[in-house]
């Protein structure tokens, strides 16, 4: 609180330091004569909106707007002070007049006193809401509107800027670092017992009826399926491991049995064919560990074992990858929203090709934490590259990292303005500030999607061309 010329002046300083709102109290002064000085008129109260000079009106302040600037938002309404009536007491002067004696004096203390507990002090200061949305953060303004009346409230001024309402399709994407390769590292164990006799080199590719390795000669076969073996397959067995069985016989040419559940003699006399092809005795019974079910074709990664070495159930032979590569992405927990099996992404080439990818898979990994750290929760997405020309981009790569883009959701067709003309309403909402023929005005708005500096809006009479405020 400062003095000047008998006056104690109030000043509320911005987020900026600028001193952007002013209240007057006339303090005590001792009755004067006529030979009084005049006292100095009274400076009307001023705000700042997006750094102009807004124009009060019957002792009101327009509504303040913050801009980019970074200045703080503020709308303010000041009613100037009253008095009660009293009979004893002096009427109030005009700011431009002298006050003219009336009774004693009393002393400066207890004048303000009394002034103190007759001035009622009706000032009224309204907080503001600052919209942060969608990788951008928009500085609105609180606006002193209610029901049809904000629609007709006239803005004093024109901002200092203004965008137009454009009709496009918002998609709110994100980009996440993901590593290209063959995919989950998977080991094929022997469930037999013997001398491995030939196996595969690093990089080879294997598909359904191809030998994987030897164990005393006799090779182990690979088939397609999601089901591991188990058990040895012999007449009257039943279950899908059956099934799954004869639907590889017949992918390889066998026939004479019909494809089901049940291991019959026919099919005992197709698989007793592929043993003689194979190289294997005639039993019509594939023994356990014969063959390796995949879920399709298989690139040798590496290595467990060498030829000559013994082997036994349970002893890891190889690991092996699928023949297609993969992307591998690790998300935050909080951005699971993402992650939606079968959604389709875009993934960026080291070379800066753009190719589409399918998220694949989605699992939850728990990362140990480091001394004296928690554990962290991951979401890890399997990206499946789609299409022949996606795999022949991947092709030059034996693993690199990539950029996937996800997108969490798309509006299209709809009405947007940049996220900077958005106001914020004190009664709650948005809204924006129409510009039109030299005027403007405060328009209510329901927003959509925030995305790329954008948000979706619609409202009464917001139309495709509206001409909106912006801040500097």
């Amino acid at each position: 609180m400062t003095t000047v010329d008998g006056h104690e002046t109030s000043r509320t300083a911005g987020a900026d330091g600028r001193r952007f709102a002013a209240r007057e109290t006339l303090t005590d002064r001792e009755p004067s004569g006529a030979h009084s000085p005049q006292s100095p008129e009274r400076p009307e109260p001023s705000c700042r909106r997006w750094g102009r000079e807004v124009a009060t009106v019957d002792g009101r302040e327009s509504p303040s707007v913050a801009g980019a600037d970074g200045r703080r938002p503020a709308a303010r309404e000041t009613l100037t002070d009253q008095r009660p009536p009293d009979a004893h007491a002096p009427a109030t002067p005009e700011p431009s007049e002298t006050p003219e004696p009336s009774g004693p004096s009393r002393p400066p203390e207890a004048s303000r006193r009394q002034r103190r507990r007759g001035r009622s002090r009706r000032a009224k200061i309204a907080a503001v809401a600052v919209a942060v949305a969608a990788g951008g953060a928009a500085t609105a303004a609180a606006l002193n509107l209610t029901g049809d009346a904000a629609s007709e409230q006239t803005a004093r001024g024109l901002p200092p800027s203004t965008a137009k309402v454009t009709r496009e399709t918002l998609r709110d994407t994100q980009d996440a670092d993901g590593v290209l390769a063959y995919g989950e590292q998977t080991a094929a164990t022997s469930r037999l017992r013997g001398t491995l006799t030939a196996l595969p080199d690093s990089g080879d590719r294997i598909t359904r009826g191809k030998t994987v390795y030897r164990v005393d000669d006799k090779p182990v076969t690979l088939m397609y399926g999601s089901r591991p073996m188990y058990r040895d397959l012999r007449p009257g067995v039943e279950g899908e491991d059956v099934h799954q069985l004869e639907r590889n016989l017949q992918a390889l040419g066998y026939d004479g049995f019909t494809v089901d559940d049940e291991y019959t003699g026919d099919t005992a006399d197709a698989v007793r064919e592929w043993q003689d092809d194979r190289g294997l005795d005639e039993t019509g019974v594939v023994e356990l560990g014969r063959v390796l079910f995949t879920p399709g074709a298989i690139r040798v990664d590496s290595l467990e074992a060498g030829e000559g070495d013994p082997v036994s159930p349970g002893r890891k032979v190889l690991n092996y990858t699928g023949t297609e590569k993969a992307v591998t992405v690790q998300l935050e927990a909080t951005d699971q929203r993402l992650a939606k099996e079968g959604a389709d992404v875009e993934v960026t080439m080291p070379d800066d090709q753009k190719v589409q990818g399918r998220v694949d898979e989605v699992s939850t990994v728990i990362e140990p934490g480091g001394s004296g750290e928690e554990p962290q929760t991951k979401v890890e997405v399997t990206v499946a590259l789609e299409g022949r020309r996606a795999q022949q981009a991947a092709e030059p790569y034996a693993m690199a990292a990539v950029d996937v883009t996800f997108t969490a959701g798309t509006r299209e067709n709809v009405l947007t303005v940049p996220i900077a003309a958005l106001l914020a309403l004190r009664e709650g909402g948005f809204g924006v500030e129409v510009v039109q023929g030299g005027r403007s005005s405060y328009v209510p708005v329901r927003t959509g999607l925030f995305a790329d500096g954008k948000v979706e809006i619609s409202g009464s009479g917001i139309t495709e061309g509206t001409v909106v405020g912006m801040p500097k």
